[in-house]
């Protein structure tokens, strides 16, 4: 369904032109959605999909080892589309204090996602709801180091903002004024504890994105906060038991259909084009996860009975393997804290796992050494690459 504009369209002057900024109406639209079969379909679909993933996470042998590496899956991707260079190896080495492959920022801008995401879920698992205030504490750490640690962390903007374009007036879009900001930012904050019998989970979730992002409430991030809500509103609706589901990728393969969708949205008032599109993401990144859970359940369980087929010392190798499934890319030193074996023990049972192919040593050095569960790290890290 064509609406006409979502909003309205103010001429503001900024750096010195006039310009074009645009105002959203509050959610949830006028006229109401229009949900034919096929919309609904592709909504079934997608809630499937995800009490399939909900499903699997409880035949893992411990879903806080996938959580831990997921979330660090979603913080590479979901800062590859601001443009950094990063990788999920780059980020374990990083966390380890050793040096990554490439410029530190690009690293610590990737950490400080994870420390949001973390400071995020921590903060709803202990009752606090999902609200500006939130919002705003995940930002302060988004923007903690690295780029964008001037542009006033944890506060939303008090002066204009542009996407696109070297200067206002060859932007792609412009934001409402910053006076605009809080009203606009309190009007989502109660959209977003709508009852669920008055709008489904998965459209509130939808719409509330675009809204974010067309509010544009921060002058930097504003696209990292609005991907890392997504999944922050479906833990916290109780959507998903863990969670496992983070769209970044999708978003990435589709980059263009997604920024001509939210940018229809404000011009047409394509809600409906929005949500479907919305809805396969959530359908096929949630498929995909299932098939990643299941092929890291195999991988664990074939080396350990590879293990479990040497002739010795097979309790101590398979306390480091353990330990590297939940961090894959470890030193000595950190594996004896790990596991409480001592420091001759755990090398040689890395020395057990080098020879069956298990870990490998990635230094070269004789001192120092750093060895990573390199099947895992490729398992997750398949998908960054792609454009």
């Amino acid at each position: 369904m064509t609406r006409g504009p979502t909003g309205d369209w103010l001429t503001i002057s900024t750096v010195g032109e006039p310009v074009r900024a645009f105002l959203p109406k509050p959610l949830p639209p006028v006229p109401e959605l229009q949900i034919d079969g096929t919309l609904r379909r592709s909504l079934d679909e997608a809630l499937l999909a995800l009490g399939r993933l909900d499903s699997v996470t409880t035949l893992l042998p411990d879903t806080s080892l996938f959580l831990f590496m997921y979330v660090r899956k979603e913080a590479v991707l979901s800062s590859q589309i601001e443009g950094t260079q990063s990788s999920l190896s780059d980020l374990l080495l990083f966390e380890l204090d050793e040096a990554p492959g490439v410029p530190i920022a690009d690293v610590q801008e990737v950490s400080c996602y994870v420390a949001a995401l973390e400071h995020g879920l921590a903060r709803l698992r202990e009752g606090f709801p999902l609200s500006n205030r939130l919002i705003r504490e995940i930002h302060e750490r988004l923007l903690a180091r690295g780029r964008g640690a001037e542009k006033q962390p944890g506060e939303f903007r008090t002066s204009q903002n542009w996407i696109g374009g070297a200067r206002p007036g060859l932007a792609t879009y412009v934001p409402p004024p910053p006076e605009h900001v809080p009203r606009l930012m309190s009007d989502l904050e109660r959209f977003l504890h709508e009852p669920s019998e008055r709008v489904p989970v998965l459209v509130k979730t939808a719409l509330a994105h675009v809204q974010f992002e067309t509010i544009h409430p921060f002058l930097d991030g504003n696209g990292r906060v609005g991907r890392l809500l997504i999944s922050l509103q479906l833990w916290s609706e109780q959507v998903l038991r863990d969670p496992l589901l983070y769209l970044s990728l999708y978003f990435k393969a589709h980059r263009s259909t997604y920024y001509d969708l939210l940018q229809r949205v404000r011009v047409e008032g394509a809600w409906e084009d929005w949500i479907r599109f919305f809805a396969e993401g959530v359908r096929d990144t949630a498929q995909g996860a299932v098939v990643t859970a299941r092929k890291i359940v195999d991988l664990f369980e074939r080396d350990r009975q590879q293990i479990h087929g040497h002739e010795r010392a097979v309790g101590s190798a398979l306390r480091v393997h353990h330990a590297l499934q939940q961090r894959p890319v470890a030193s000595v030193p950190l594996l004896v804290e790990m596991t409480r074996l001592s420091g001759p023990t755990v090398s040689s049972a890395l020395r057990m796992l080098e020879q069956l192919g298990i870990a490998r040593e990635l230094t070269g050095k004789r001192r120092n050494r750093l060895f990573a569960y390199d099947r895992y790290v490729a398992m997750l890290g398949e998908d960054e690459t792609r454009p």
